[in-house]
């Protein structure tokens, strides 16, 4: 029997989905993250700490933001 011969192509890109859930892109092109640290143990940490933690950062430092557009090359904005 035959065996079926190879296709040729380029290797479909993966995207890393934990990078794909902890940052996205603006409209403007910024890469931005969440802050970690809002899951629990929150009871004694203040009102104004907690709403802080809601805030979104852009990100800094431009090897990061090429680690991270080579892990998620599919990100939308």
């Amino acid at each position: 029997m035959p065996r079926k011969a190879k296709k040729s192509g380029k290797i479909k890109l993966k995207t890393h989905k934990a990078t794909s859930k902890r940052f996205r892109l603006t409209g403007s092109g910024l890469l931005v993250r969440t802050k970690g640290g809002k899951s629990h143990l929150r009871r004694r940490t203040s009102d104004r700490t907690k709403a802080l933690l809601s805030e979104t950062i852009v990100v800094q430092g431009r090897k990061f933001i090429k680690r991270i557009k080579r892990l998620a090359p599919h990100m939308k904005s």
